[in-house]
């Protein structure tokens, strides 16, 4: 590793999971598919939480959301408990000058992430008014970057945190894709291949060709972003990093603890320094980003830190890394209560619901989607059951569920343990019985009648 300690620039999408050319899918996305071919990819990288909030909470924090306290949306009044340090304050405290660019979706109070300069306009999170999100646009925040890259002297290394709106839907009523049809060049149903785990219909299809707008405002402002860093001539000593916090807003994707709903994208390039054009199987889960980018600064990992560094594996000047044999991922509360814990390993995933609800939890945007509708109105959605069990290597989409075959019941009850002792282990609230919602204390303080 060199001496000097790196710019480190993060940059992150919504809702897109991994739905870029470079990790199998058909869509052209040039760009990142070249950050890629340049740096080290995480073929299975998952976000601690199947939404917003609660997955941005712990990738900036290094903990689960139930630890960190970010167990819902953040513009649904919650928010990361106040001790809970972010990423941006663990490298200010070691000399970094921190930036935020567009989209933070960790709360609705800036100051309290800390950041030496915010460069974003508007709301930090997804609303229902277009106008609001016109400055966190992927193109307009690469230009505010590539702008402040152009004017900015480097006496001291710098964090930039950059956010895209895209690729969360935006219109609430019809859960549409695209702030006006100019602005995105949306695929046709007939060129866009469906998507595995769910039925082949043109409506889900035509849903999916208007996402492929979006993407690729991603891919065409990162190639701003890489652009900017290259005539800077900064790129040799800046970590790039790009991720995302979810799945897509889809049926059986956002909002659910099946693989496409957790699956989040993980590209790190950092030249000469991290091994260029490999690709990682590892299980790795997003709280492992904080540790891993403090390792390349030189930083020890504080106490209390859920996630453990990669740099080790991807990098052969830091020493150390242990094979994660599990990950586990929750939700507790979105648009509403639906709490669910999941652990995964190589071959298996275990799903244990807290609620009766229908099998498939559609947040409202997908809800009014084309997609949901497809769903819902056509195939209909069973009654969830408590627990799900998913041989991985038998059924990669989750589409055959074992868990009451009498020869996965010895598996069945290992992962169980293995869910609630960590849950024991985390003081997950969730063990007390049911999570009151983020604004509790403000719904009680309501004027009410006795009666």
């Amino acid at each position: 590793m060199t001496d000097l300690q790196p710019n480190i620039l993060l940059i992150h999408g919504h809702d897109l999971g991994r739905h870029l050319g470079c990790y199998g899918v058909d869509i052209d996305t040039p760009r990142i598919d070249a950050l890629a071919d340049e740096g080290a990819l995480f073929e299975r990288h998952f976000a601690s939480a199947p939404q917003c909030s609660p997955s941005r909470g712990a990738l900036m924090t290094g903990r689960v959301p139930h630890v960190n306290g970010l167990m819902g949306l953040a513009h649904g009044s919650w928010e990361l408990h106040d001790d809970e340090q972010i990423l941006p304050q663990y490298l200010s405290d070691v000399g970094y000058e921190t930036h935020l660019f567009g989209i933070q979706h960790i709360t609705q109070d800036t100051d309290r992430l800390g950041y030496d300069h915010v460069h974003s306009e508007g709301n930090l999170y997804p609303g229902v008014s277009p106008t609001v999100h016109q400055a966190n646009r992927a193109r307009n925040v690469a230009s505010v970057f590539k702008s402040f890259l152009v004017k900015s002297a480097y006496d001291a290394p710098f964090f930039a945190s950059v956010g895209f709106f895209e690729c969360h839907r935006v219109e609430e009523k019809n859960g549409r894709f695209g702030f006006d049809a100019g602005y995105y060049r949306a695929d046709g149903p007939e060129s866009v291949r469906s998507l595995p785990y769910l039925p082949d219909r043109r409506g889900i299809r035509h849903d999916l060709g208007e996402m492929h707008g979006m993407v690729y405002a991603i891919d065409d402002a990162v190639g701003t972003i890489l652009n900017a860093l290259a005539a800077a001539g900064i790129e040799e000593e800046t970590l790039v990093i790009f991720t995302t916090e979810h799945g897509i807003a889809f049926p059986r994707a956002k909002g659910s603890c099946y693989d496409a709903g957790i699956e989040a994208a993980l590209i790190l390039r950092y030249p000469g320094v991290v091994d260029a054009g490999k690709r990682y199987d590892d299980l790795v889960s997003n709280i492992d980003v904080l540790p891993t980018v403090l390792d390349f600064v030189g930083e020890d990992c504080p106490v209390g830190i859920d996630g453990q560094s990669v740099a080790g594996l991807i990098a052969d000047s830091v020493s150390g890394y242990d094979t994660r044999e599990r990950i586990f991922a929750e939700m507790t509360w979105h648009d509403m209560y639906n709490p669910v814990r999941a652990i995964r390993t190589d071959r298996y995933k275990y799903i244990r619901s807290f609620w009766h609800l229908p099998m498939v939890y559609l947040p409202a945007d997908v809800f009014a989607s084309e997609s949901g509708r497809e769903i819902r109105e056509v195939d209909g959605v069973p009654t969830r059951q408590y627990e799900e069990l998913y041989d991985l290597r038998d059924a990669p989409q989750e589409d055959d569920d074992v868990v009451h075959e009498p020869r996965y019941q010895e598996i069945r009850r290992e992962l169980s343990r293995q869910l609630y002792e960590w849950m024991d282990e985390t003081d997950d609230l969730l063990l007390d019985g049911p999570v009151p919602p983020g604004d509790y204390d403000d719904i009680r303080s309501w004027p009410h009648d006795s009666t």
